[in-house]
């Protein structure tokens, strides 16, 4: 049976159900009363810890916060608490998908979440994970070049136009590296186009990419990278597994006039032959899987030539956070990247020491210029949720979104979250 509609506090947004053929399972999240009072204590204990403010669907309020903080709006309390009793997080981010709870802040509300991290459950209760965490579905899991291509292809093959609509010109799909001045709010004055060219050019001298460099790059993109490297006079094979993505790369570097030296191939990074003086790749090891990390290093080891060097740039966490949580599963596996797993910098270098000759020789961080770039995308995004709209995206899509940008960015604000470009060499 359902739980009770509740009455939605004025001025709220009320979202539309989602369509139970589009979204299998999220319009009516069952009854179990034992977990939902259980969640329903949880989170109210927390807020009291925590610089947000709990609202109920009559006005009312608790939580640490002042009236100028987060709030967390519930609209249908009891639906809300049976999906995070039930799902954990997975439920937080369903709940937020469906319209069981709003909030005009909803960055301020992951960020506390975010920077609570390690004391938002007791740690008695930490040890029930196990009822709603089972892990990654075995299908889901980065494995032979078949499921890796079917995760891409959920992800990267939504739409073109999609990603064309929130990205800025270069469509760079990862942290650009802000740098010069700043506004009275702290954001940068400079665009995100020229932060994102400095980023990939980043990269290219972490990896020595010059004028006649045989470049290898495993993580195509839509091929800005490439189309740099290319500009720099180097010739470039580029890898991806998203068919969409290969279409639209060829499409830009035709009109960049680069196409004659870069050749892109759908083709799984294992595969790649050949041997080059550069390898790069941007945020694409966050895809491979913890088992495939040392076969990643491997690969790279093999295709470079004797004094050849690699530019990674990868998200990481905390390594004891990555031991925690690595084979759990969670809402962006669910609904945002099926399979991916984030390192951690250490993970990164003991995999590098035990399965290859290469080692890190010089490394930058750029984590907090990443919660700037999520920010301008989210704003994007939702300035242009009409046109997403008009792409065939319904609400519950859109809503998605909004909720995995403003969990990113949280993420990255807090320092949970950092982005390295690693210089790497043969020891």
């Amino acid at each position: 049976m359902p739980l009770p509609e509740q009455t939605p506090v004025s001025g709220t947004r009320v979202v539309p159900r989602p369509a139970e053929g589009v979204w299998p399972g999220l319009q009516d999240p069952g009854e179990n009363r034992i977990r939902m009072v259980v969640a329903r204590s949880l989170l109210r204990a927390a807020v009291r810890r925590m610089p947000m403010r709990l609202v109920w669907p009559d006005g009312s309020s608790e939580g640490a916060g002042d009236a100028g903080g987060p709030a967390m709006r519930l609209i249908r309390p009891e639906a809300c608490f049976t999906r995070l009793g039930t799902a954990g997080l997975i439920g937080l981010g369903e709940g937020w998908m469906v319209g069981d709870w709003d909030s005009d802040d909803l960055v301020g509300v992951m960020r506390c979440f975010t920077d609570h991290i390690e004391s938002l459950v007791p740690r008695p209760v930490r040890k029930l994970r196990r009822l709603y965490d089972r892990g990654q579905p075995r299908e889901e899991r980065a494995a032979d070049a078949a499921v890796s291509q079917e995760n891409v292809h959920r992800h990267y093959d939504l739409s073109n136009d999609l990603f064309q609509l929130f990205l800025d010109e270069s469509m760079m799909y990862s942290a650009a590296w802000f740098d010069g001045p700043v506004g009275p709010d702290g954001a940068h004055l400079e665009s995100l186009t020229t932060a994102q060219h400095r980023k990939v050019d980043g990269v290219l001298d972490l990896a020595g990419v010059r004028d006649g460099s045989r470049v290898i790059e495993i993580g195509t993109g839509w091929g800005e990278a490439a189309i740099r490297a290319a500009r720099r006079g180097a010739r470039v094979t580029t890898l991806t597994l998203s068919v969409e993505q290969a279409e639209l790369a060829r499409a830009r570097a035709e009109a960049a006039g680069v196409s004659d030296r870069i050749t892109i191939d759908v083709r799984d990074y294992r595969d790649a032959r050949g041997e080059y003086d550069a390898a790069i790749s941007i945020e694409m090891i966050e895809a491979v899987g913890e088992r495939y990390w040392p076969e990643y290093f491997r690969t790279v080891d093999r295709l470079l030539a004797p004094g050849g060097r690699f530019g990674l740039q990868a998200i990481t966490m905390p390594h004891h956070r990555l031991q925690a949580t690595k084979a759990s599963y969670t809402w962006i596996h669910k609904y945002i990247f099926p399979g991916g797993i984030i390192p951690s910098v250490e993970a990164i270098e003991q995999t590098l020491a035990r399965h290859t000759t290469l080692r890190i020789d010089d490394r930058r961080s750029i984590g907090p210029d990443y919660a700037e770039t999520l920010h301008r995308w989210r704003d994007t995004f939702l300035a242009r949720s009409r046109q997403v709209r008009a792409l065939g995206f319904d609400e519950t899509f859109v809503r998605m979104w909004d909720f995995y940008l403003a969990y990113c960015e949280a993420g990255f604000a807090s320092r949970y979250l950092d982005d390295w470009q690693f210089g790497i060499a043969r020891s």
